[in-house]
């Protein structure tokens, strides 16, 4: 989508939107038309019982000049430090004129007090509600096909800087859900890395790809057992960024759990809904996006992501309930259930990326149990973590960014429960805290003087309805995350 921004409103055909707070005056917001075309205007927002709570939106057509003009009046509501406000108005706007027939999109700020910052953050509200995948639907109505191509925000100063920074996001952010929405036959362990590198690499971003001999040369029994049963092989893929200017300074290390399809190997799903399965690779697809955000900006900082990529099949080579695995870590863990998959890949690749970059931090991200749905349902994700002050930055980032987090605790209580009467553990425990059981697992993987949190978004990287800045399917969610810890946490 095109983007700009202009002191006075253009010429030509468009829509026209014009932001409304609370305590306005509407006939002083609207004093750029004619007496009326706003009297028109008024009605129609009394009609339509308009109250200017944040991203309603009153639409009706008034004449300008010769033409008839689309005229969208919407809410701000009274919170001006609403930081997730400006996004929630441009994503509305979008929605409504997705597929109107309008190919541009005028938001008139003046007089509302909107600076540059808030400017950018509607025009970005607008391209990531805009954002659809249709290369696969060959006879799509012509009025379902999407028509807004520009917006234009008019009288709230030259935000090109921040537009910079949020257009960088927005990139990261189409990646995800690109990479989420494909099916599991264009999007499998060797061409996740091939988008991956086709995207990073022109960057500057340094791609590494272990394959799965290396893996098994490194010992990584965990991860190779969740593969062994895939034509698919798995891949661990490292795409690092060093924009700190001191290659010595530690850097921060996201791993993504990149379950590519996830069919529950022996221990398989129930047939319905298994389609969604596609999206088990959400973790994995988060950390990719996020690197490209980094990169794009160039963010001056020390970033690595790694995604743990594999197929999870159930063929006459898979792993099977009751097997012994061994880690990269030298820990062996009775596979009681082959449905716990990633917590097994995420397992070596925690260990080699503590290994080989010692990092001073370690965040994960993984779609990892059903059980955080039915504990938070699809507002937030779940966090666990070793440290309290990384939790609080984790918190602020998913607060500033809307990508929400709510901590879980975490404990020898728990820890116990994973003991295994054959093994070191064992990779399932109690259905009851489902999701605690997992991220202790996890916990043990992680090596002393690690800082470490684990995200559970198994409940947020895919939505069955729209949201305010993205529609049904992929939401792209961990990218503003990471992309909003790493600048307010290890830049400057």
């Amino acid at each position: 989508m095109k983007v700009s921004f202009a002191d006075t409103r253009p010429s030509g055909s468009y829509a026209l939107a014009i932001p409304v707070w609370g305590e306005d005056m509407l006939s002083d917001r609207l004093n750029g038309l004619d007496e009326n075309a706003r009297t028109l205007a008024a009605r129609s927002a009394e009609a339509q019982r308009f109250e200017r709570e944040p991203a309603a939106i009153a639409e009706t057509f008034v004449t300008e000049g010769n033409t008839a003009r689309r005229l969208l009046l919407v809410g701000l509501g009274g919170k001006r430090d609403d930081e997730a406000l400006y996004e929630k108005v441009g994503g509305a706007l979008a929605a409504k004129l997705l597929i109107s027939g309008e190919t541009r999109l005028v938001v008139d700020a003046s007089g509302t007090g909107m600076g540059a910052e808030q400017a950018a953050k509607i025009a970005f509200g607008a391209a990531a509600r805009s954002w659809r995948y249709d290369i696969y639907r060959t006879k799509l109505a012509k009025k379902q096909k999407p028509t807004l191509e520009e917006v234009v925000i008019v009288g709230a100063g030259a935000a090109d800087g921040e537009w910079q920074r949020l257009s960088a996001l927005l990139e990261g952010l189409s990646f995800t859900r690109e990479l989420v929405t494909e099916p599991a036959n264009v999007i499998y362990p060797e061409t996740f890395v091939e988008r991956a590198r086709a995207q990073l690499e022109p960057l500057g971003a340094e791609i590494q790809v272990m394959d799965e001999k290396e893996m098994a040369q490194l010992g990584m029994g965990a991860l190779l057992g969740v593969g062994q049963g895939s034509v698919r092989p798995p891949r661990l893929l490292t795409i690092r960024w060093n924009g700190a200017g001191d290659a010595n300074r530690k850097p921060v290390v996201f791993v993504g759990k990149g379950i590519t399809f996830d069919t529950g190997g022996i221990s398989i799903k129930p047939a319905a809904g298994m389609e969604a399965m596609k999206w088990d690779m959400g973790g994995a697809g988060a950390v990719a996006g996020a690197m490209k955000a980094i990169a794009m900006r160039k963010a001056k900082a020390n970033v690595i992501g790694i995604c743990v990529l594999a197929e999870n099949m159930p063929d006459g080579n898979a792993q099977r309930p009751g097997d012994v695995v061994t880690s990269m870590s030298g820990q062996t863990i009775e596979v009681i259930n082959t449905d716990a998959e990633g917590r097994l890949v995420l397992a070596d690749a925690m260990t080699w990326a503590q290994r080989t970059f010692k990092p001073e931090m370690m965040v994960d991200l993984a779609t990892l149990t059903g059980a955080m749905i039915i504990a938070l349902g699809y507002e937030y994700a779940g966090l666990f973590s070793n440290d309290d002050g990384l939790a609080e930055k984790l918190t602020k980032a998913g607060q500033a960014s809307g990508d929400k987090l709510w901590r879980f605790p975490l404990g020898e209580a728990y820890d116990k429960q994973m003991d295994s009467q054959i093994a070191d553990m064992k990779n399932a425990g109690p259905r009851e805290g489902g999701s605690i059981m997992a991220a202790t697992f996890l916990q043990r993987f992680v090596e002393d003087g690690t800082k470490w949190a684990h995200l559970d978004i198994a409940g947020t990287v895919w939505a069955n309805k729209p949201g305010s800045l993205y529609d049904k399917g992929a939401t792209g969610y961990g990218v503003a995350l990471l992309d909003r810890f790493v600048s307010d946490n290890f830049e400057g």
